[in-house]
């Protein structure tokens, strides 16, 4: 039997590989005769080609265009005939130069770049992750580096990003190839209304309250051109919009994303094989149980008792029970200071780790949750 570490980032301070480098050292240093097997896990947005890959994925490297054109190397995960590929890689918000927002030109051409580099590698199965998006392009720019064609009522190319939807009047989709993509996402947001992906993400992209009004229009002229129904989809206003376009032109499936991850990664097996599996986040709050990787596993651990490890934990402890958690450590038990938390992240982790690995060295602990 084994301890089976499988945590989720810990965002701006550790990647989830990381996260579980530490842990399985600290396993190492209290009980070396500990099998201990690392497995991080991603809930469909960053990480999740990381995570593919630490599990028997092929990392491949490609030119892709970022959110504005400028051109740089992205990567997918390959294994046979199936392909991971993350939007973050190639249209996220890491990819804009100096950081620089462009709500209303950004597009997610170099995605679509992406999925053609994987159905060129020979990829017939392609798992799309979606996070960290810096587009509100309704995935317009996806879909023109698939094959498809935008034209203007002059029938004219249209340029690139969500502020250019309006000026659409004809959509080619005859170029498309065909390919089976499954959407892997958390998020459950409309394309269009409040809830939608410019009024609700747009800010976090640059958005002024123009630019969100512009976007809004463009995607309403998008989803009348490419199929209204799909726009009340849920996860339709995932990634700026780019799954609207991945339901409408690609009849993709939208599935919660740590489902799908899990599933590359043959969790549940592992899980089985375990006596313990050590999961966590940065924060571990309410947001958490609406599918975020910590809960995916407990649920996908079966009878295996689940620990989490957090930087800090919001829930109660009657919650955390309910969650499945055997328990729960934060770092913010350790130091209440959040910055040092995230500046120490790694240090404060080995040492929750220790005491984790001190409980659990003669077998399994007794229930312990913390709020």
């Amino acid at each position: 039997m084994t301890v089976l570490v499988a945590p989720d980032k810990f965002k701006g301070s550790l990647t989830a590989a990381e996260v579980a480098d530490v842990v399985a050292s600290a396993f190492a240093a209290v009980v070396p005769s500990e099998p201990v097997r690392r497995l991080p896990v991603a809930d469909g947005g960053e990480g999740t080609v990381a995570a593919a890959v630490a599990a028997g994925f092929r990392r491949v490297p490609v030119r892709v265009s970022g959110p504005t054109g400028r051109r740089g190397t992205a990567y997918f995960a390959l294994r046979g005939q199936v392909a991971v590929v993350e939007l973050a890689e190639a249209s996220g918000l890491s990819r804009l130069p100096g950081g620089l927002p462009a709500p209303c030109t950004a597009s997610s051409h170099g995605t679509g770049e992406l999925i053609a580099a994987a159905l060129a590698a020979g990829a017939t199965s392609v798992v799309l992750g979606v996070g960290g998006s810096a587009c509100t392009d309704g995935g317009a720019g996806m879909l023109t580096a698939l094959g498809a064609r935008l034209l203007d009522s002059s029938g004219n190319l249209v340029p690139p990003g969500g502020g250019s939807l309006t000026l659409v009047s004809t959509v080619d989709l005859s170029g498309l190839p065909p390919m089976n993509l499954v959407l892997a996402s958390d998020v459950d947001n409309p394309l269009l209304g409040p809830n939608g992906t410019a009024a609700v993400y747009g800010p976090q992209k640059g958005a002024t309250t123009d630019d969100i009004a512009l976007l809004e229009r463009g995607l309403h002229r998008w989803a009348e051109l490419l199929g209204p129904r799909h726009a009340t989809t849920p996860g339709s206003g995932a990634a700026g919009g780019v799954g609207f376009a991945v339901v409408a032109a690609l009849g993709a499936r939208i599935r919660p994303g740590i489902d799908v991850v899990l599933e590359l990664l043959d969790f549940p097996a592992a899980a089985g094989e375990a006596r313990l599996v050590v999961t966590g986040e940065g924060s571990l709050d309410a947001q958490s149980l609406h599918g975020k990787a910590p809960i995916g596993v407990v649920r996908a651990a079966g009878n295996t008792p689940v620990v989490a490890l957090a930087g800090r934990c919001l829930l109660t402890p009657a919650a955390c029970r309910t969650a499945g958690f055997h328990a729960v450590h934060a770092l913010s038990d350790v130091d209440p200071d959040e910055s040092r938390c995230m500046a120490q992240a790694r240090t404060l982790l080995h040492l929750c780790a220790r005491r984790l690995a001190r409980e659990w060295s003669t077998g399994p602990a007794p229930v312990e949750v913390a709020g």
